[in-house]
């Protein structure tokens, strides 16, 4: 028999990395749905206003600075949800920072970091998730991406974190299904999002980063993390785009690589538009947070694929099948033997 979860209107949902992009997204749309939220950041000027805009609006949300870095302080985040509802029913495990330059270019220090966030804080989350899930259901939803399919240049340790984002959530899903525990383990993978992250990461290049599009808006990132917490799912891609990328990494990963080689870098580059300044560089500690990049971007409102994998988790299957056939269809007969 399948898991069950609650519905959202039932729910009590911790969300990290929630004062901007992606997370704040989710804060939102998880109230507007009747949801109790625990909202985590290390920006507590951002998270003070957040609660108390929300809070007279009637909704009801605690909130916890902490750096997911920090074991002890993903701890209190548990200990806030208690105090404040008595628990919670989903995580999501949303904090995220990141670099653009070389890998030579960018600080052993610097990778180290990201590792810190990116992986270790979905780890840390992950665990105490568990602990407190164990005998009473609920799910664990973690914010990867697409580039844990397909390495692209400029972004080498935030696409090594995404790649080990994944291997985590595959071993955390078996580990708890091995051992019966009644808890929905989804991996999101956004492709390129409208997030502050361009203007929030540390940029070694000598151009301003930038998202290559098409890019979406939050909201869609937000649709896929509260679905996964109501419906059961592995994986689900936030974007068509990403998920057009990964199908062809996967049916052509040499050309996928030159692809990448010949307009990785100038895709991730913006130098007439370098967004705003009181945003740049977050590695460390945190800067200005807001749900939109302040950069002139076109971002769609909705994804097509995110709304058939909703309808069925086989759609994923169908299309990388699909990719496949096509690739071996295409490639000449070796008349060697």
């Amino acid at each position: 028999m399948g898991l069950t979860l609650k519905p959202l209107r039932d729910q009590i949902i911790v969300v990290t990395g929630a004062t901007s992009g992606n997370g704040l997204a989710i804060v939102e749309e998880a109230v507007r749905r009747g949801a109790a939220v625990v909202a985590t950041a290390r920006n507590k000027a951002a998270l003070e206003a957040l609660r108390d805009r929300l809070s007279a609006k009637g909704e009801r949300i605690a909130i916890c600075v902490a750096d997911v870095s920090d074991m002890a302080a993903v701890e209190r985040v548990a200990a806030v949800a208690v105090e404040a509802f008595g628990g919670f029913d989903s995580w999501v495990n949303n904090a995220g920072t990141g670099t653009y330059g070389t890998l030579e270019q960018v600080p052993v220090a610097d990778h180290r970091r990201v590792f810190d966030v990116n992986y270790f804080g979905v780890l840390h989350g992950s665990l105490v998730a568990a602990r407190h899930l164990r005998g009473r259901g609920g799910a664990i939803i973690n914010v990867g991406s697409i580039l844990s399919d397909r390495a692209i240049v400029e972004q080498g340790p935030y696409c090594a974190t995404k790649h080990a984002v994944q291997a985590l959530t595959d071993t955390l899903r078996m580990e708890l299904e091995q051992e019966g525990a009644d808890i929905s383990v989804t991996l999101i993978k956004p492709g390129a999002i409208d997030t502050p992250f361009p203007e929030h990461a540390r940029n070694f290049m000598d151009q301003p980063p930038r998202l290559p599009p098409p890019l979406y808006a939050p909201s869609v990132v937000a649709d896929a993390v509260l679905f996964a917490c109501e419906t059961p799912r592995r994986t689900l891609y936030a974007g068509g785009g990403g998920l057009l990328s990964s199908l062809l990494s996967r049916a052509a990963p040499r050309l996928s690589d030159k692809i990448m080689e010949l307009v990785g870098t100038v895709a991730q580059q913006k130098p007439e538009d370098p967004g705003d300044p009181a945003r740049r560089d977050n590695l460390y500690a945190p800067r200005v947070d807001a749900l939109r990049g302040s950069q002139d971007v076109h971002a769609r409102k909705s994804s097509t694929v995110l709304q058939a994998q909703k309808l069925h988790p086989a759609i994923l299957l169908l299309g990388v099948v699909g990719a496949g056939i096509a690739v071996a269809l295409s490639r000449p007969k070796d008349t060697s033997r």
